[in-house]
């Protein structure tokens, strides 16, 4: 191939096919793409079968991709989508001769003439999507694909709510068929407007040579034999045959089962676009990050609610405008879901770029027969349904309710079918889903809004903050991206954002590279990260920085295991310990074995304590000690009432501690009472007196009954009150705790 534009090109030329896009989608609700087409024809007298029948050219005139796509190759695929895109909008012209024929010539000349015309704009746009096909796989990047499918179908929606409001508006307004040819000549104009935008698009440039050999019939046999592309072909055939009848009659059932007027019919429509503009961007953007698979199958998955809307839908009802209203924009979000993610799919994973022509001739002649296939099909079940009345349950009969029963079964058949098809991306339906079901969808979709529209450092510091409090894996890509921003204070957010939200392998591998990086203020804040985010897989890069030659990564690597309650690593924390003589890494390493739980370290993190002059570095030796012989909980809770009233609380601890020996151990009177004593010191405010007591009371407990590392604190604490009296509280707490938590029973 010649003439390959560059990427930059072709991104920089997107806005050219976009307004094109937009234009068209005027062209097509004004007329043969519409409602109001739909409408015109009914009102020319055609029966149901008829109009099948007429809408079945536009996809059974598919079939001619099998023989001309090799001279659509070589004349070049802009060049042909460009030329018969045009000669559809002047063939559309000759509808406006419609009333003419029927009042000189009669119903059965119109019927001709009028079928005559949407033959040739069905044969004229098989051409041209043949030619468009391809070419829109070359000049939109992959790497863009859903954000352009995004912004086209924003636009178009945009443009398409505007053209059914007035389509609505002129309808409603008009008598006979002279609202209907006013549409359609304004829809030419603006059809026209479209082809010279798209024609300022790259590429599509004629095959030469071996690309543009004419395929034989074994060319087709090996797509066909690609097993992907024949799941693809037949689970979107399924969802074809269950929604283009629907979407082709539905106006029909809403005007003459439901009672809405023509006007409100045609603006039913704004529905639709309502749901695809609210949700185009939010699919695209989806599709880029999360693969095409999972995508299409959410569309294709919310599909299956809409004909039970349609089945229960009350008829004649004052209500029934706004629930219509309500299921068409459902069926917008669904069906842009769906057409974002399948067509995503098609491109990037389906079809082989280098074997495009092929493929796509084969996939457009296969789904022409199937949506030409279900016209015809669906005008006839309308058709053949006519008489059928009445109610079953809560649902009532009638001649379209054959449509929605298989609007709702075939769909089933079609995601069973697709589940199968290769994906572009790792991600399944059940993994994106439950982006939505964890953590705050609302405020990680505010937040990422929020994240790229920071510009200075303390908005992006504020935004990555609220990343990790979203709990969303919504948000993974944006603290990953954090993580390597230039500016020092939001990779260090990112890395505690990190920390609050949900384990994810990429986060967990990204806080490792950091850990073993060599910005040193990140790496021990990172370790810190590793233990709170609470991912195993953090467990053996972990172990590893035990050996850094800096002593701050080890002990937040030493404080993370005991987190992640990595009990294979106790044997080497219990071993340092009794070696270690750098005080930081004591206290990490006490830390570790408390959280662990290993009670052979009450030795050493007593000896530990004995010899630690800081409060709140002997409170946290303390409180291991604690969590190796039970529940930290309780000890939390009494040091907290005695930091608000020492004398009170300690009187109510001992107080409880007496009324428990009470209750179980009768024999145990005298103990009691030397408790009660004590208490009541306590409750005077004569704290050295109650510690006083406090100290003889434990030589008296029955310690061999106790648990030995129980017994052993005890003695400790014994020795502690006796050496350092008020000086060392934690030895009154601990050993009201330990006395309480581990009394036999």
């Amino acid at each position: 191939m010649t003439g390959e534009p560059t990427t930059a090109e072709k991104i920089s030329k997107l806005p050219w096919s976009i307004t094109a896009n937009a234009l068209n989608s005027i062209f097509a609700q004004f007329t043969f793409f519409g409602s109001s087409f739909v409408l015109f024809l009914s009102q020319l007298g055609l029966s149901k079968a008829q109009i099948g029948f007429l809408l079945s050219f536009f996809p059974y005139t598919g079939l001619i991709a099998l023989f001309i796509a090799p001279a659509v190759a070589r004349f070049g695929y802009k060049r042909t989508f460009v030329t018969f895109f045009g000669l559809r909008k002047l063939v559309t012209l000759f509808l406006l001769l419609t009333p003419w024929v029927l009042a000189l010539f009669g119903f059965q000349a119109m019927l001709f003439y009028i079928g005559g015309v949407v033959l040739t704009f069905a044969l004229c746009r098989a051409v041209a999507e043949i030619g468009y096909y391809p070419w829109v796989q070359e000049f939109v990047p992959n790497s863009v694909r859903g954000k352009y499918s995004a912004a086209s179908n924003t636009f178009t929606t945009i443009s398409g709510f505007m053209a059914v409001t007035v389509a609505g508006y002129v309808v409603g307004r008009s008598t006979g068929l002279n609202g209907f040819m006013l549409l359609i000549a304004v829809g030419v104009v603006f059809g026209l407007a479209s082809v010279w935008a798209v024609s300022h698009s790259p590429g599509g440039a004629p095959l030469t040579g071996a690309e543009a050999k004419k395929y034989t019939l074994q060319d087709l046999v090996r797509v066909a034999r690609d097993q992907d592309f024949l799941r693809y072909i037949l689970g979107a055939g399924f969802i074809t045959l269950a929604i283009t009848p629907i979407a082709s009659f539905l106006p029909l059932f809403m005007g003459e089962e439901v009672g809405l007027a023509a006007g409100q019919v045609v603006w039913l429509q704004t529905g639709a676009l309502l749901g695809g503009l609210l949700s185009t961007y939010p699919w695209g953007w989806a599709a880029d990050r999360y693969g095409s698979k999972p995508i299409m199958l959410s569309g294709a998955s919310l599909r299956l609610f809409l004909p039970l809307v349609w089945l229960l839908m009350p008829r004649n009802n004052p209500l029934s405008l706004y629930l219509a209203l309500g299921a068409s924009v459902l069926q917008g979000l669904a069906d842009m879901g769906w057409g974002i993610g399948s067509a995503r799919l098609l491109f990037v994973s389906i079809v082989p770029p280098e074997r495009k022509r092929d493929y796509m001739a084969l996939y457009y002649a296969l789904i022409g027969i199937i949506g030409g296939t279900s016209q015809l099909v669906g005008g006839q079940l309308v058709q053949r349904s006519a008489n059928l009345s009445g109610q079953f349950l809560f649902f009532t009969l009638d001649p379209y309710t054959i449509l929605f029963i298989l609007g709702l079964i075939l769909p089933l058949f079609s995601l069973l079918l697709l589940r199968g098809v290769r994906a572009d991306t790792g991600v399944t339906v059940g993994q994106f889903a439950g982006l939505f079901l964890r953590g705050n969808p609302f405020l990680a979709v505010t937040s990422l809004i929020g994240y790229h529209l920071a510009q200075d450092e303390r908005t992006a510091v504020s935004v990555t903050e609220r990343l990790g409090q979203t709990r969303s894996g919504l948000t993974v890509d944006e603290l990953l991206e954090s993580l390597s921003d230039p500016r020092f204070n939001v990779r260090f957010e990112a890395i505690i954002s990190i920390a609050r939200t949900r384990p994810d392998p990429r986060l967990t591998e990204a806080l490792v590279n950091i850990l073993n990086g060599s910005e040193l203020a990140l790496s021990v804040i990172a370790a810190w990260a590793l233990g709170r985010i609470g991912d195993p897989g953090a467990v053996e890069p972990l172990r590893a920085a035990l050996h850094s030659e800096y002593r701050s990564i080890q002990a937040h690597s030493v404080q993370a295991l005991g987190t992640l309650g990595d009990q294979e690593i106790a044997p080497l924390l219990l071993e340092r310990l009794k070696s270690e003589t750098n005080k930081g890494l004591q206290m990490a390493y006490a830390a570790a074995l408390g959280k662990l739980e290993v009670k052979e370290a009450a030795s050493e993190i007593l000896s530990l304590l004995k010899t630690t002059e800081n409060e709140g570095a002997r409170l946290s030796l303390a409180l291991a000690l604690v969590r190796i012989v039970g529940d930290e909980g309780h000890f939390i809770r009494l040091l907290r009432h005695v930091r608000a009233d020492r004398g009170t609380a300690l009187s109510q601890g001992v107080t409880a501690l007496r009324r428990k020996i009470a209750r179980g151990h009768h024999d145990q009177l005298e103990l009691g009472q030397t408790l009660n004593a004590c208490a009541e010191a306590f409750a005077r405010d004569d704290l050295v007196h109650g510690v006083k007591s406090l100290s003889p009371l434990i030589d008296h407990l029955p310690l061999d009954k106790f648990e030995p590392a129980c017994a052993l604190i005890l003695r400790e604490c014994s020795a502690g009150l006796g050496e350092f009296d008020l000086a060392r509280l934690e030895y009154v707490l601990l050993a009201l705790y330990v006395i309480e938590a581990s009394w036999p029973r």
